[in-house]
């Protein structure tokens, strides 16, 4: 039992959140009494009938949206949650939106049946037909005394004489109404007679225009063959009609220039078709003789014989740039073979030989030259010496000196031999060891060698590629090769 004490504030809390969940958004009709307007702008109000009341509350920012201002007495529609009060327990109930009780339970019953046939896909714009481009006859369903079927005349009458009209007369307000749209609607399907039909009133208020929110009338709209206009009532008047019909008019005048045409705007019209059809032409001629043009002169270059001169100058074209090509190539063959066999002079062993043995004979007269000078000049020097010797007094001392010169003398030739031995034997031991490093002793065992076309000695395949042209040299000749496949 301890488990189920609560306390005062629980159980309020409690009855609130019951109250709240169970009562959300209720539709409540009731009479005004006690209504009360404090400077807080909120409103509080009791609503009664015979038999018992209930305390209401509807906020500032709820009660700025209501259209009228509420009294003692009033009948009101209301839509609004139940909840409680919890600090004083008092039960209320919490207005969302208040309407005049008669125009409120209309618009409720209006709402109600259009969020029905919109589920039902009545106001689907898929099953919307479309007003034919010419109208020849139009339907009128209204009232044969109402205000709305004279405008929608002397608008056809002013806008397109030569319209048709059927006029199919109805009720458009009171319960006999309804029944009576509907079978209007139904005749004018079944005579087949009019292209279009509009059905409407003029205004009124909600309840005065409630045939047209009636179910059978939509379904009638919805099912009818001939494309249906509604224009009833004025511009914000709208009707469960509206959203059915497959057009609506604000207003039944409107309908009437929805279905018409304006005689001056058709004379214009035509006036711009003619002008556009004129310009067409004109287009169309001067399109047609650049066409012609060109389509001659197609033909013209297209003609066999143009076309084999025309061929023979792209052969004789072909032809020359063949010669250039092939004398090119050719030239381009000859130079690299004249600079390979240029190359390969200069680097021929027995042309080194040459060079060396040039040089060799060139050092070798040289030394002789330069031996011969030094004797002459020995022997002028010895010659003025023995002249001076004459006339020297000590003959003794002349005949060591020339003595001491004979061995002198003999020493020197002897050395100049002995240089001169050593310097041959010394060429000939260097043309031994360069015959031993020339090419064409390896080339004499058998060995040859590769060359590419820039003249670099081949020794692997990494940079050759079909097609190339190889020279091989041999001990005795070469060899000028393609290549034709590559193996690794």
């Amino acid at each position: 039992m301890q488990n189920n004490v609560l306390t005062v504030t629980q159980l309020n809390y409690a009855v609130r959140h019951t109250l709240e969940t169970e009562f959300s958004y209720i539709w409540l009709v009731g009479e005004i009494s006690n209504f009360s307007q404090p400077v807080s702008g909120h409103w509080y109000l009791t609503l009664k009938d015979e038999q018992a009341q209930v305390r209401c509350a509807m906020f500032r920012m709820k009660n700025q949206r209501v259209n009228f201002q509420p009294r003692n007495g009033m009948q009101v529609l209301v839509r609004a949650n139940v909840s409680l009060y919890e600090p004083r327990g008092d039960y209320q109930v919490l207005i969302e939106t208040m309407q005049l009780a008669g125009d409120g339970l209309l618009q409720q019953q209006f709402e109600q049946l259009k969020m029905k046939l919109a589920a039902e896909g009545l106001f689907a714009q898929e099953h919307k037909k479309p007003l034919p481009n010419y109208v020849k006859t139009v339907g009128i369903i209204t009232s044969s005394s109402g205000a709305a079927l004279q405008d929608i005349l002397n608008i056809l009458g002013r806008r397109d004489p030569t319209l048709q009209v059927v006029i199919y007369p109805t009720m458009v307000q009171g319960k006999e109404a309804t029944a009576d749209i509907v079978q209007m609607i139904k005749l004018a399907n079944l005579r087949e007679e009019c292209d279009v039909l509009i059905v409407g009133r003029g205004g009124g208020s909600l309840e005065d225009l409630w045939c047209f929110n009636e179910e059978s009338v939509a379904w009638a709209i919805y099912h009818s063959d001939i494309p249906i206009i509604s224009a009833v009532g004025h511009e914000t008047d709208v009707t469960i009609a509206d959203f059915v019909a497959d057009i609506r008019a604000p207003t039944p005048s409107a309908a009437a220039e929805l279905v018409s045409r304006d005689q001056q705007e058709r004379k214009r019209q035509l006036q711009h078709y003619q002008d556009r059809v004129n310009l067409a032409f004109d287009r169309l001629w001067s399109d047609n003789l650049r066409k012609f043009a060109y389509l001659r002169s197609r033909l013209m270059a297209q003609h066999p014989k143009k076309q084999i001169q025309l061929r023979q100058q792209q052969l004789l074209g072909f032809q020359h740039r063949i010669v250039q090509t092939i004398r090119m190539r050719l030239f381009q063959q000859q130079q690299t073979l004249k600079q390979f066999v240029q190359r390969v002079y200069l680097q021929h062993p027995q042309k080194q030989l040459e060079r060396q043995q040039q040089q060799l004979n060139l050092l070798h007269k040289q030394l002789v030259q330069n031996m011969e000078q030094r004797f002459l000049a020995k022997q002028q020097t010895f010659k003025n010496v023995a002249q001076r010797l004459k006339h020297n007094p000590l003959p003794h001392s002349i005949r060591q000196q020339q003595h001491q010169w004979g061995k002198l003398e003999q020493r020197l030739i002897f050395a100049i031999r002995r240089k001169a031995t050593l310097s041959e034997q010394h060429f000939q031991q260097l043309c031994v060891k360069l015959e031993g490093l020339s090419p064409l002793r390896v080339l004499a065992r058998g060995y040859s060698v590769t060359q590419n076309q820039q003249g670099i000695a081949l020794i692997s395949t990494q940079h050759i590629n079909v097609g190339d042209i190889l020279h091989t040299r041999l001990e005795q000749g070469s060899i000028v090769s393609e290549v034709l496949s590559i193996e690794e």
